[in-house]
């Protein structure tokens, strides 16, 4: 009997996590559901790198004076591109599939097709348009608060897998992502996961605030921008739940969307106070 290195399973799942939720050059070396649930833990830390290297384009560019609307369009942008667009295809799926108001098996049908209906459409663009706008705002009020704002957005929509992917969450299809990664993980490991999520960016945002009293502001800010996007995505997925019966890789790919972009509202409304 081959007999594993200690960390050996941590690491499959780290690789899991960049390997289907970046366009990183990592080899996902090991596919099962045991792995899938450890990667689903890794994801913020997914979003948190995603998020640094986008917000560092954008930072690059406001320092540079090219305008806090360029440099909410270039964060957007990259983390598009970071992910080849996978959860803004998602997105654009799911609401093609609600919108259809169809049965079951026939949303889903209508969710696996490689076109975008006019729903899609028209969701894919005012999350897109949403996403800039409270990101320019908050590039506005300041470079760090905008790059911020880019690192706690990401983390916030990776950190929505963690719910999706809970204990007793159905998968709608018997193949695929959402197969593979349904009812993986466990809320004993996902709760620490989120309070060390929490706590971290709350610091941050303390930090980037001067620790003063508008430190203590941007740090409730932060962490109530991160409640509001659980909170967005939570209400998708009960609703994807009763609708199509369990979870699909759209309907994740739509919570990391729904996340991200409830996060960065709240975050520029606090950003600019």
């Amino acid at each position: 009997m081959v007999r594993r290195k200690p960390g050996a399973a941590a690491v499959a799942g780290l690789r899991f996590a960049f390997g289907t939720l970046s366009v990183l050059p990592v080899r996902v070396t090991r596919w099962d559901r045991p792995t899938a649930g450890r990667a689903m833990l890794c994801s913020p830390l997914v979003g948190i790198v995603l998020g640094v290297l986008a917000a560092a384009l954008g930072g690059g560019l406001d320092r540079l004076r090219g305008g806090s609307l360029l440099a909410a369009v270039a964060c957007v942008g990259a983390l598009a591109a970071l992910t080849r667009g996978l959860h803004l295809d998602g997105l654009a799926d799911v609401a093609d599939g609600l919108g259809s108001n169809k049965p079951p098996a026939t949303a889903l049908k209508i969710m696996k097709a490689s076109d975008i209906g006019p729903f899609g459409v028209l969701v894919l663009v005012l999350a897109l348009l949403t996403q800039v706008a409270a990101l320019a705002r908050a590039f506005d009020a300041g470079g760090w608060l905008g790059a911020f704002g880019v690192v706690l957005a990401a983390t916030t929509g990776r950190l929505a897998l963690l719910r999706g992917c809970l204990h007793g969450t159905p998968s709608a299809r018997p193949e695929g992502l959402g197969a593979t990664v349904a009812g993986t993980v466990s809320p004993s490991l996902a709760l620490p996961t989120v309070l060390v999520t929490l706590s971290g960016l709350g610091a941050t945002a303390w930090a980037v605030g001067g620790f003063g009293g508008a430190g203590l502001r941007l740090a409730v800010g932060a962490l109530l921008a991160l409640a509001c996007g659980l909170a967005s995505a939570t209400l998708l997925l009960a609703h994807c739940v009763r609708r199509f019966g369990g979870i699909t890789g759209d309907v994740l790919g739509a919570m990391v969307e729904t996340g991200t972009t409830a996060a960065l509202i709240v975050w520029a409304l606090f950003a600019a106070a």
